[in-house]
C-alpha cells in the first residue's frame, strides 16, 4: 500500500505531503488544476520515463519521496533481495532527486540505487491504467502473462521442458560442430598419432638422453689423454724407472753403511702409491670406454624427440600426453556417428516433450480465454456495454519458455462489427469501461499492487458512471485503488477524497492537494455536479450520492 507521497519543488508543487489509506482513494479537481502532476511525480520516484522539465521554476532541485507498506510476502522483497537491499520492517521508502541540470539520483531506504532498480520495484508496487497507458492493459506484450495469471497456470513444467529442449539442442550442436571440425583434421590426426606412436616418447626421456649424450661426449674428449698418462705410468715409463732405481740401490745398500735405508723405504712407498695411481687410471680408462654407435643412436633419438616437440609446439616431456589427446580425438571421431545418433534422439525426445507441454498449455489458455471472455462480458453489461464483444485471441506464436502462444485482447463495440485491439477500436469512454471490466476480472485475489486509474471514467455519466464507481470500490476491497476522476458518482464512493486546486500568489502558480472532510466532500461533489454555481439542489444531490 502507498502510505504517503512527499513532493518538493516539482512542476507546480512547492511542498506537498499526502497520506493515503486502504480502499478507494479519489482525487478530483477542475481541468488543469494539476491532477496529472501527482502521477508525473509518482512516476518520477518510481523510475518511469518522465518529462525533462520537472523541477519547479526558481528551485535548485526537485524531490519526491514515496513510502509503501510492504508485507512479508510482497513480491517487492524479491526485487530488493536481488539488488542486495535488506529492510528491517514493513516500511519501504523510495526517494529520488531531480537536479536542475537533469541529473537524477534515487535511494531505497537511504541506499543509493539506479533508476533500473526503481523501475523493477515499480513493476510490483504500482499498476497504472488510463486511456493512453502503454504500461498496463493496453500493451499486447503483457496479455499472455495476464491471461496466465487469471487462470493461475503452473508454468514450471513448461519452462523445464523448454530448458531441457534448449540444452539438448545445444549439446547436439556442439557435438556436431566438434565432429565436423574433427573430420576436417582427420588426416592430420591419423598422421600425427602414427608418428607419435612410432617414436613412442616417454616422460622424462629427453632429460635422460641429454645426460647420457653429454657423458659420452665428455668421455670422447678426455680418453686419449688418460690413455697416454697410463702409458707413461706403466711399462717403460715411471714405474720401470723406479723399479730399476730400487734394484741398483738395494745392491749398493750393503756397502752404504745404512745411508740408503731411508731412500729405499721412500722409494718402496712411492712404488706402492704409483701402483695405486696406475690402477686408478686403468679403472678410469675402462669406464671411459663407450660404443661410438651408442652415441650416434642416443643423439638421433634425442634430436627426433626435440624436432617432434617443435613441430607440435610443446615441450618434449609433453609428447606422451599429446599423443593420448590426439588419440582420444581420433577415438571420438570414430565413435562420433554413434554418439550423434544418441544425441539426436535425445534432442528429438526433448523437443517432443516440449511440444506436448506447449500443446497442453495452449489448451489450458484457450479454456481460460473463454472463461475470461465470459467474465469480462458479465462486467460490461452493468457498464452499459452489453452489445460489445470482448474476445481473448490465442494464436500461434514464437516458441519460448512460456509456450508458443501469442495472446491478444480484442474488442468489437457492436455485434457483427470487426474486432481489433482495445485502443484502436474503442472510443475514449468505451475504452475506459473495457479497461475497468478487464481489470476487475484480472485483479481478483491480487492485492499486492497499488492500482491507479487516470480518468478511466471519462466520457460516461449517470448510471454508467455509478456502475464504474461501484466496480472501482469493489476492486479496492482488501486493496488500494487511487482514482483521478471527474465523475461525482465515482468520487462519492471513495473511502478518502482529495481535491486538487491551482492558485496564483505573487505571480507564481501553485498546485495544492487537500484531504477533504465530510462537509468539504459535499461541497466538492456539488461543484462537480453543478459547475461554478452550486445550487441547493446540487448540494442535496451531493449528499444523496454520499449517503447512497
Amino acid at each position: 500500500m502507498l502510505r504517503s507521497l512527499d513532493i518538493r519543488d516539482m512542476l507546480l508543487i512547492d511542498r506537498l505531503e499526502l497520506s493515503f489509506g486502504p480502499g478507494l482513494n479519489v482525487l478530483t479537481g477542475e481541468t488543469g488544476a494539476g491532477k496529472s502532476i501527482l502521477l508525473d511525480c509518482l512516476g518520477f520516484v518510481l523510475g518511469w520515463r518522465s518529462r525533462a522539465d520537472l523541477v519547479r521554476q526558481g528551485a535548485a532541485q526537485g524531490e519526491v519521496q514515496a513510502v509503501f507498506d510492504l508485507p512479508e510476502t510482497h513480491p517487492a522483497r524479491a526485487v530488493l533481495a536481488d539488488a542486495g537491499i535488506s529492510i528491517d520492517d514493513d516500511e519501504l521508502i523510495l526517494r529520488r532527486v531531480n537536479a536542475l541540470d537533469g541529473r537524477k539520483t534515487g535511494w531505497v531506504n537511504d541506499r543509493r540505487v539506479s533508476g533500473e532498480v526503481l523501475r523493477q520495484l515499480s513493476e510490483v508496487l504500482v499498476e497504472l491504467h488510463g486511456q493512453h497507458d502503454d504500461r498496463g492493459l493496453l500493451n499486447p506484450r503483457g496479455h499472455r502473462t495476464l491471461l496466465d495469471a487469471f487462470a493461475a497456470l503452473n508454468m514450471m513444467p513448461l519452462r523445464q521442458a523448454w530448458a531441457a529442449r534448449r540444452e539438448a539442442a545445444r549439446v547436439l550442436a556442439e557435438a556436431e560442430a566438434g565432429l565436423e571440425a574433427a573430420r576436417k583434421e582427420e588426416e592430420f590426426l591419423r598422421h600425427a598419432v602414427a608418428e607419435l606412436d612410432k617414436l613412442s616418447p616417454e616422460p622424462g626421456e629427453e632429460q635422460r638422453l641429454d645426460i647420457a649424450r653429454r657423458a659420452m661426449q665428455g668421455a670422447e674428449r678426455i680418453r686419449d689423454d688418460v690413455a697416454r698418462a697410463l702409458q707413461m705410468l706403466g711399462g717403460e715409463g715411471a714405474e720401470g724407472a723406479m723399479v730399476d732405481a730400487a734394484r741398483w740401490l738395494e745392491g749398493a745398500s750393503d756397502r752404504a753403511e745404512g745411508r740408503l735405508d731411508k731412500p729405499l723405504a721412500a722409494l718402496s712407498r712411492a712404488l706402492i702409491e704409483l701402483g695405486e695411481a696406475t690402477q686408478g687410471v686403468e679403472d678410469a680408462l675402462s669406464a671411459l670406454d663407450f660404443d661410438p654407435h651408442a652415441l650416434e643412436t642416443t643423439e638421433e633419438r634425442l634430436f627426433a624427440l626435440r624436432a617432434l616437440a617443435r613441430k607440435h609446439d610443446v615441450l618434449p616431456d609433453d609428447l606422451p600426453g599429446l599423443a593420448d589427446a590426439l588419440r582420444g580425438r581420433l577415438e571420438r571421431l570414430d565413435a562420433g556417428e554413434a554418439q550423434m545418433g544418441t544425441l539426436r534422439a535425445a534432442a528429438r525426445d526433448a523437443e517432443a516433450a516440449y511440444d506436448a507441454a506447449a500443446e497442453k498449455m495452449t489448451a489450458a489458455r484457450q479454456k481460460a480465454a473463454l472463461r475470461l471472455d465470459r467474465a469480462v462480458m458479465a462486467e460490461l453489461a452493468p457498464l452499459k456495454m452489453e452489445r460489445a464483444v470482448f474476445t481473448t485471441v490465442v494464436a500461434p506464436g514464437e516458441p519460448g519458455p512460456e509456450g508458443r502462444d501469442a495472446v491478444a485482447f480484442t474488442v468489437a463495440t457492436n455485434p457483427g462489427a470487426p474486432s481489433g485491439p482495445l485502443d484502436k477500436i474503442a472510443s475514449g469512454g468505451e475504452l475506459s469501461r473495457f479497461l475497468l471490466a478487464l481489470k476487475v476480472c484480472l485483479a481478483r485475489g491480487n492485492d499486492a499492487l497499488v492500482m491507479i486509474f487516470d480518468e478511466i471514467d471519462r466520457g460516461v455519466g449517470g448510471a454508467t458512471a455509478d456502475a464504474v464507481g461501484r466496480r472501482l470500490k469493489a476492486l479496492a476491497e482488501g486493496a488500494q485503488v487511487l482514482v483521478i476522476t471527474h465523475s461525482p458518482q465515482v468520487a462519492a464512493l471513495g473511502a478518502a477524497h482529495f481535491r486538487v486546486a491551482k492558485s496564483v500568489c505573487d505571480g507564481m502558480t501553485t498546485s495544492n492537494v487537500t484531504a477533504l472532510s465530510d462537509p468539504q466532500r459535499v461541497d466538492e461533489i456539488a461543484r462537480m455536479l453543478a459547475g461554478d454555481r452550486v445550487t441547493d439542489a446540487a448540494t442535496e444531490a451531493a449528499r444523496a450520492l454520499l449517503d447512497g
